[in-house]
């Protein structure tokens, strides 16, 4: 909310000429309702417009009666105004602050309060730092190995970690076995500090986290000795885990309340696993399917054959047709990983690869040349082909 200079100047001076309200009707600030209500009475009847006719002094000070019992009558008017003035309770000014500044804008005129108040909260909604009520412990990440194939099925493993536990000795308490924490005497146990500060926008109530028990509310006077007063060790504890099948490498696993304990009563941090998988020398993984080249001869390829093709469940038959081409892929249907979340599974292709020879007895050169000789290659058409392109490109 933007607020002009000159009215700004204007609420100021106009709060700041404003009576106190507790003056007003010349009671305390520890006053009852009804000793408020009894004053009320018998300064409205001295002033009241009927018996005093025409004096102008009079019907000011019957509505500066009536202002001031409208306030202190209402116990959450007076709540306000007794933290921050008239300021409080100025239904157009700085007053309209809807619960101690919750619904607010300062807008423009932060840099203001930051001036006056060095950051610090008003009634102790923001700023300085509230006593700590229950927080939650912070989560712990770690990362685990796992084969080929437990990722895909599935695995139970265990692993260590290192983490906050709270204290056997003390159970958490920090302080002696026999002792316990006495409440901050600085603080009354509240873990803050308040105090009362006058500007020119009225009274208000700073409040900041105690220096002594740093907003814990409590000392320990005898600490224990097995963890130092933290209330908390550090221990190395083992965790089974589940891992899920057809997880891949990368992911997460969470485990909910297996991180540092929780402090005041908070609830413990969580777990988070990053699973990495180690290749494997014949599988790679394409989402939930699985790849893998198959080595053939020639002979197999040009007759036709039955292989025997690894998958992720044991060897299984599979006929490949004469005349199978090298790079030729075959599908074989729900041989790959399971889904992570759902039922059945992808599927394994399988590439066949022609392998060529490289060391050939003299027989074994003769037969092939015999070969060539009755097959009669160069009429082949792929080959044919090969060789007539290759020569309108070189040849022109």
């Amino acid at each position: 909310m933007y607020v002009p200079k000159l009215c700004l100047e204007w609420r100021v001076e106009s709060m700041a000429n404003k009576r106190d309200y507790y003056e007003v009707l010349g009671v305390g600030r520890n006053a009852s309702d009804a000793e408020i209500k009894k004053a009320y009475r018998k300064l409205a009847k001295q002033y009241h417009p009927d018996v005093n006719p025409g004096d102008k002094a009079a019907e000011a000070r019957f509505k500066e009666v009536n202002e001031a019992y409208e306030v202190l009558s209402d116990q959450q008017k007076r709540s306000k105004y007794d933290q921050f003035g008239h300021a409080g309770i100025d239904p157009n000014g700085f007053g309209g602050f809807q619960g101690g500044y919750g619904d607010f804008d300062f807008g423009g005129i932060g840099d203001i309060f930051e001036t006056f108040f060095g950051g610090s909260s008003f009634g102790g909604r923001s700023g300085a730092k509230a006593r700590r009520g229950p927080q939650k412990g912070a989560d712990l990440k770690c990362s685990m190995e796992i084969a080929f194939e437990e990722a895909a099925f599935g695995v139970e493993r265990e692993i260590n970690v290192r983490r906050m536990e709270n204290c056997t000795t003390c159970e958490g308490t920090g302080a002696k076995p026999g002792t316990s924490p006495s409440a901050c005497a600085h603080c009354n146990g509240t873990g803050q500090v308040q105090y009362k500060q006058s500007t020119p926008f009225g009274q208000f109530v700073n409040i900041k986290t105690c220096d002594v028990c740093h907003g814990e509310g409590r000392i320990i006077t005898s600490p224990c000795t097995a963890c130092g007063g933290k209330g908390k060790i550090s221990k190395s504890v083992v965790i089974k885990i589940n891992v899920p099948a057809g997880i891949d490498d990368g992911q997460t696993i969470s485990l909910r309340g297996e991180g540092e304990p929780g402090s005041k009563g908070g609830p413990s941090g969580d777990l988070y696993i990053t699973v990495r998988v180690k290749p494997h020398p014949i599988f790679q993984r394409q989402g939930t399917d699985v790849l893998c080249d198959i080595p053939i001869t020639f002979v197999q390829a040009a007759l036709g054959a039955e292989l025997e093709v690894p998958t992720l469940d044991g060897k299984v038959k599979y006929n490949i047709p004469e005349g199978t081409q090298t790079g030729s892929v075959f599908r074989l249907k729900g041989k790959g990983i399971p889904f992570l979340r759902g039922n059945g599974r992808g599927d394994q292709y399988v590439k066949v690869v022609i392998e060529v020879p490289k060391h050939l007895s003299e027989k074994q050169k003769a037969l092939l040349k015999e070969f060539a000789e009755i097959s009669g290659e160069e009429s082949h058409e792929q080959r044919k082909g090969f060789f007539e392109k290759m020569k309108d490109a070189f040849m022109g």
